[in-house]
């Protein structure tokens, strides 16, 4: 299962979580299945780092 979606673009959110999925060694379970088979915690993984790093960013 492909977590891209046809005609849709990746946002610059779409494409640091996708980063960060790379990074903790999460991409293959994604590709392989979805992003809909992510526990709970490793979810939370991805998006607790996206915030950490957009905030950094400002």
């Amino acid at each position: 299962m492909s977590q891209k979606k046809k005609g849709k673009t990746p946002t610059p959110r779409d494409l640091l979580k996708n980063e960060i999925a790379q990074e903790l060694g999460l991409w293959e379970k994604i590709s392989k299945y979805g992003w809909g088979e992510l526990t709970a915690e490793e979810s939370g993984r991805i998006g607790g780092i996206m915030t950490s790093r957009m905030k950094n960013k400002d």
